[in-house]
Formats: structure tokens, C-alpha cells, sequence
């Protein structure tokens, strides 16, 4: 196992600081944030309005399950004021160079502290959960939480601000669980059949009452055989199941093997539409946020399954 003692930190932090882009390592009065994952980052933008700067080293169609720390990153979480990291084995590549992180400064597992009665066990693997918890904006409230308390702790001055606007954004969280239950209540029973390139959707099959299917596992690192493809096959052909998904951060290459093997069984079956699973949409952008790529995740599944949504989805952002 690879380690990084905090001496092995400080050389990198020199030794790198060329590379930083401009701004980085200048005093600042806002906090300097860095997160794993871009919904992670947009929760402590949401806390921590302009007391914060945050950067989320995953950016839009970036595989968490996959990614692994660069040069620049390791400089950029060792001078940060505050790490956040999802946890529940989802940044497997660098989980060992996270925990030896957090063993020197304010680094912390968001997602890692979720009561485990509310997860979602691991198949293979006793000590393992799935960890998509974002795919249920009532459980991912609690990450918010979480991540209000984690600045709190690093600037406790400013917990009245922190507090009132994870506050506001919980708000809004429960108005996002609100139009989902509404949309996705409205699919047919018998239609409620979500199938994707990988495992990321069980929370939704658990919130919103659908079968979740997915070509891969939990994480993307696995492998889709053709037997587990020829099993799809057969599941698509028997129940008459019409559409399936790709997801904007996988390799949509298993769900075109699945597609094409149903039509060699003589059965069509179209791509209902590209979902947000293990990153956001593009930065700037409403599905660069949370609340956009779960409503756009909503919006999509609603309508090619055949239910009712709005086109524009929620808030007529949607494009």
C-alpha cells in the first residue's frame, strides 16, 4: 500500500507549487476549500456562500471510481484550509492517500458517518456499501449537514451564516424530493424499470419504488461479461422493456452491446436519454449543480418511461 507521511506532503507541496494555477497559495480571506467529487463541491458552495472557495477536483463526466490523485492535487488538498471527500470506498483510487491525509490536517469523509441502516450493503463485500447516496435528495441532505459541520468546525465564527444557509439549501433539497416523488409517481407501475451501464441508481430504485438494473456493478472498475449482457438480453426481450440509458461519466459501450443483442432477438429498444450518475452537467450551468442533475435525472426517466414531467423539468431550467 502506497502511504504519504506529512513530511512526504510538504516536499510536494514545494516541490509542485509552479504548477498551481494562479491564485493558489496567495492569502485569502475565504476559506479554501477542496472536494472530491463535484456534487460534494456544489454542497460547500451552497453552505458556505462567499466565505468559501471551493475546488472540486472531478469535474463534469469524471469517474470517481477511477480517478486518481495529480501532482497538482496533492498540492492543492495539502495547502487547503478544508478536504471533503464522499467516502464508502467511492474514490477507491485514492482512499489510502485521503486517510493518510486526514491524519494532519481538516480532511473529512462526508458521506462516511451515514447511519448504516440507511445504506445500501455491498453484495460482494460485508464491510462495503454501495456509496450513491446522492441519488436520494433526502439522504443526501444529511451530507449536507455534514458538510455545514465540517466548516463550522474550521471557522466556528462563522456558524450562524453556515448554519442559515445550509438551512436555505435543505429548503430547497425537500421542494427537489417533492417534484421528484411527484414525476416519478406518475410512471407506470409496470414500467418502473431503470437499466444503466452501472449500479449508481439503487438509491433511486429505493426512493421512487423502481427495479434498478445496471451492465456493471457498483463501481465502473468492474467488468460486464457476455453472459451478463446476454442475461440483459433476455430480461429486455421477456418483460418488453423498450427503453435504457447511458450515463454521462460511463462508456455507453455495454448499453449499445445491449441494445444491438435485442435486436438480433428481434426486439427494439431505443436510448431513453443520458443521466447524471457519477458526476454533474458542466460548470456554470444548472445541471453543473445538484439540484440540476437530479432534476434533469427526474425529468428524463419521468418522461421515457412514460410518465408526466415537464419538459424544462422543475424549475424550467432544463435544456
Amino acid at each position: 500500500m502506497m502511504t504519504f507521511s506529512k513530511r512526504t506532503l510538504l516536499a510536494a507541496a514545494t516541490a509542485f507549487t509552479m504548477v498551481l494555477p494562479a491564485g493558489w497559495g496567495m492569502a485569502q480571506e475565504q476559506l479554501d476549500v477542496v472536494t472530491t467529487t463535484g456534487m460534494i463541491g456544489d454542497a460547500a458552495r451552497e453552505v458556505g456562500g462567499d466565505m468559501v472557495n471551493v475546488r472540486a477536483l472531478m469535474g463534469p463526466g469524471v469517474d470517481p471510481h477511477a480517478y486518481r490523485q495529480t501532482r497538482s492535487d496533492i498540492v492543492g488538498m495539502a495547502n487547503a484550509d478544508l478536504v471533503l471527500w464522499h467516502g464508502l470506498y467511492l474514490e477507491a483510487q485514492m482512499e489510502d492517500f485521503l486517510r493518510e491525509l486526514s491524519e494532519g490536517g481538516n480532511v473529512v469523509a462526508v458521506a462516511e458517518s451515514l447511519p448504516r441502516n440507511l445504506l445500501i450493503g455491498h453484495e460482494d463485500y460485508d464491510d462495503k456499501y454501495d456509496p450513491h447516496v446522492w441519488m436520494n435528495p433526502n439522504l443526501w441532505s444529511r451530507v449536507v449537514l455534514n458538510v455545514r459541520d465540517a466548516l463550522i468546525e474550521v471557522q466556528p465564527e462563522s456558524e450562524a451564516a453556515f448554519r442559515a444557509n445550509a438551512d436555505a439549501h435543505l429548503q430547497e433539497l425537500r421542494e427537489l424530493a417533492r417534484y421528484t416523488t411527484e414525476v416519478l409517481s406518475s410512471v407506470p407501475t409496470e414500467s418502473r424499470v431503470l437499466i444503466s451501464a452501472h449500479d449508481a441508481f439503487n438509491y433511486f430504485g429505493n426512493a421512487y419504488g423502481f427495479e434498478v438494473m445496471g451492465i456493471q456493478g457498483i463501481s465502473t472498475e468492474s467488468e460486464a461479461g457476455l453472459q451478463r449482457i446476454a442475461e440483459m438480453v433476455d430480461t429486455l426481450v421477456t418483460r418488453d422493456i423498450r427503453a435504457v440509458f447511458v450515463e454521462s461519466s460511463v462508456s455507453d459501450r455495454n448499453i449499445r452491446a445491449l441494445i444491438e443483442g435485442a435486436a438480433a432477438e428481434g426486439h427494439e429498444v431505443t436510448i431513453g436519454g443520458t443521466l447524471f450518475s457519477d458526476a454533474m452537467g458542466e460548470a456554470g450551468t444548472y445541471k453543473g449543480t445538484y439540484l440540476g442533475m437530479i432534476d434533469h435525472n427526474a425529468t428524463v426517466i419521468s418522461r421515457a418511461l412514460g410518465g408526466e414531467a415537464p419538459e424544462r423539468g422543475m424549475s424550467e431550467l432544463l435544456n
